[in-house]
């Protein structure tokens, strides 16, 4: 019985020992393995055998793409003014043996590294290009951390300039020249939109005056048109009436009746003169020539 126990246990710590042999690496990890304390390789997703006390896993390493938030900075510009600004670093680790053996401490030394280099692009600038440069300063930080952290095995995919926090003075005068500047525009814009509106207004008034001296003068035309229409109609008329008279061959008491109205029309007038034969009993020939005066009408 005390042997039959015996071999049980042993065969649980064999069991046991064969176990923890196992090592299953997850997907986008990787282990760094030393054998007998020195580097013999990287481990990447999948299953593999760990030989005992011979083998162990020194570091398990995240291949995903990781984010450093750093804290805020004291950072000097070209014009002596000091600020805070924070960044954020967006890095991979392509080459875990690197990483594992390359620095200690490989975050923190990317934090000092960005910090120095925050310092050295943002001294060279001035307050108001800082303020409007945050892609050129993301830019010049990216591929500055990019090549200084090739020898650890990483890989920085870029930098973000967070937050730039001037002193509050500097603040406070800023917004005082951000409001004086919205002053400006809005008083420009409202002087603008005066000017618009006075010459929006003439232009309204000179298009009226011109419509309506171009109605007075149509209508003038009109008028006139109508009134040189009508004389002419009445003209027709007249010589229509004569030449109907000329084809009826009128008798000579209708021709003396006539020549009797025309008379009378002719002496209503004020500067008329009318000339009356002597023999005022031949009507005939009074209405003969007042006949020929009416042809020739």
């Amino acid at each position: 019985m005390p042997i039959l126990i015996l071999f049980m246990f042993l065969f649980a710590i064999v069991v046991l020992t064969v176990i923890r042999c196992i090592v299953i690496v997850p997907q986008a990890n990787a282990y760094v393995v030393e054998t007998l304390g020195q580097y013999s390789g990287t481990w990447n997703a999948g299953l593999h055998l760990k030989i005992p006390i011979i083998q162990r896993v020194v570091r398990r390493i995240s291949l995903k793409e990781q984010v450093a938030d750093f804290e805020p900075q004291p950072v000097i510009t070209k014009d002596n003014v000091t600020m805070q600004v924070d960044s954020v670093v967006y890095f991979q680790i392509m080459e875990p043996r690197l990483f594992a053996y390359g620095v200690e401490r490989p975050i923190a030394a990317i934090e000092n590294l960005s910090a120095t280099t925050l310092r050295n692009i943002i001294g060279g600038l001035s307050l108001d290009e800082t303020l409007v440069s945050r892609d050129v300063i993301n830019g010049k930080i990216t591929q500055i951390l990019d090549e200084a952290t090739d020898k650890w095995g990483i890989k920085v995919n870029r930098v973000e300039v967070k937050n730039i926090q001037p002193p509050v003075s500097i603040q406070q005068a800023m917004e005082k020249e951000m409001k004086a500047e919205r002053e400006k525009r809005e008083a420009i814009l409202s002087a603008e939109g005066k000017k618009r509106a006075a010459i929006t207004l003439a232009e309204g008034e000179k298009e009226a005056a011109i419509l309506r001296a171009d109605a007075v003068k149509e209508q003038r035309i009109r008028e006139a048109e109508g009134e040189a229409r009508a004389l002419i109609a009445l003209q027709e008329a007249r010589a229509k009436a004569i030449q109907l008279i000329n084809e009826a061959n009128p008798s000579d008491r209708y021709l003396s009746l006539r020549a009797m109205e025309a008379a009378e029309k002719m002496a209503d007038g004020q500067a008329s003169k009318l000339i009356v034969p002597s023999d005022f009993q031949n009507v005939a020939g009074f209405v003969g020539a007042l006949k020929e005066s009416a042809k020739e009408l």
